[in-house]
């Protein structure tokens, strides 16, 4: 899943063939990212490791985001956007496949790290294909489509995931993955036209986005503000367990409880970042953000708290994606491919920053709802980050030019 990257229409699109192959690739890339946090306990489990250990593995595919997203990016500017997409597909798949047979937690980590490095890219590169395939005025449409894989992921394939790594055996999780990986590939080559790559403007040129201090203080909010979603989210499957007490097989139905949520967060979004400027819009969610993570520490031995809770964390989460991605859209207006890889590695900076510290309470003995507190903790770092630069915004607004 991926936060920086969605659509900024409220109403979802109608799928046409062309865009098809995006929004399944966003299918496979939202279930392998997302369905960790449900198999957590069985992975650690097969791995003979501690949970916190297992959590690890969460943070290695999000630096593989970070690192790829840019990386891969720049190395294939200038090549015809189809290809490039079936390249990391590819990556994806033989990747996921490598995770499937890990014999240990060190290799596993490693394959986690190279399955994060197409994602980012994947979802950059395929914007910018949507847009070239939308229709005379539903450019925002057809950018929306290749999400709707990534929304359906949290309410079909996580759940499905979980109960799989639950029921029959978690390796089997990362093999569907994979197969849903050379899917992706074959109806790319076979439904997405061929574009003509766009004239390379150059790696240095586009670089100089980052000249930009707005631009920083954006990544800064979109990595430190989400951080406390996933401090939460990376420990759900053992919170609701340990603490609330729920069967390990009720898992894979609260996490639909959390993908529905998650659906109707972008829906929420959407009409939130149409009613005020995007900076704004990013503050109140994370005000809420806060709140609802302090909730959850508070009301982790409710059963019917937490479903509650579950459903409107996960419809907070993503509610923040489109005025994310229309603040960060606003900086990067030079670099239109590198800038759209921004919001993923901004969002999965959040996930390893979130999935690392919200363990570190656990290593220490403390109970599960100690992540919690460390969650609520990193998203008022969010807010802060965002009064600053509504702050600043104001003090230069207010200089006569």
């Amino acid at each position: 899943m991926s936060a920086g990257s969605f659509p900024t229409k409220t109403s979802l699109p109608v799928i046409k063939k062309s865009l098809a192959p995006l929004a399944l690739g966003g299918f496979g890339i939202g279930m392998t990212e997302f369905v960790m946090m449900g198999i957590l306990p069985d992975i650690a489990g097969g791995l003979h490791i501690t949970i916190p250990q297992a959590g690890y593995l969460i943070t290695a595919y999000a630096l593989g985001v970070v690192v790829g997203a840019p990386t891969l990016v720049s190395l294939v500017a200038g090549r015809p956007p189809r290809s490039v997409l079936v390249w990391f597909m590819l990556m994806f798949a033989v990747f996921n496949a490598m995770s499937a047979f890990a014999p240990n937690f060190e290799i596993m980590m490693a394959s986690r790290f190279l399955a994060g490095l197409p994602h980012g890219a994947f979802f950059g590169v395929g914007a910018i294909v949507a847009t070239r395939l939308a229709d005379p005025g539903k450019v925002a449409a057809a950018v929306a489509s290749m999400f709707t894989g990534l929304t359906l992921a949290n309410v079909i394939g996580v759940p499905l995931g979980t109960w799989i790594g639950h029921t029959i055996d978690w390796r089997l999780v990362f093999l569907i993955v994979a197969a849903i990986g050379l899917l992706t590939m074959v109806s790319l080559h076979k439904w997405v036209p061929f574009i003509e790559p766009r004239k390379r403007t150059g790696f240095l040129q586009d670089l100089r986005i980052f000249r930009k201090g707005d631009l920083w203080l954006a990544l800064g909010i979109v990595s430190i503000g989400t951080g406390g979603f996933f401090a939460w989210f990376s420990y759900i499957a053992p919170l609701l367990t340990d603490v609330t007490g729920f069967n390990s097989t009720s898992i894979p139905l609260i996490m639909t409880v959390v993908g529905v949520g998650m659906t109707v967060g972008v829906q929420m979004g959407g009409r939130l970042a149409d009613r005020f400027h995007p900076l704004p819009a990013v503050l109140i969610l994370l005000v809420s953000m806060t709140v609802l993570l302090l909730c959850n520490g508070l009301f982790a031995t409710s059963q019917p708290a937490m479903i509650v809770l579950a459903f409107a964390t996960g419809a907070n989460a993503l509610a923040l994606g489109p005025p994310i991605q229309m603040m960060l859209m606003e900086q990067s207006r030079e670099a239109e491919m590198l800038g759209s890889s921004l919001g993923q590695s901004g969002f999965n900076i959040g996930n390893a920053l979130g999935a690392f510290l919200g363990g570190i309470p656990l290593t220490l003995g403390y109970s599960y709802v100690a992540p919690q507190w460390v969650a609520a903790a990193v998203a008022l770092l969010g807010v802060l980050l965002a009064l600053a630069m509504l702050t600043r915004h104001r003090m230069l607004a207010r200089v006569p030019a």
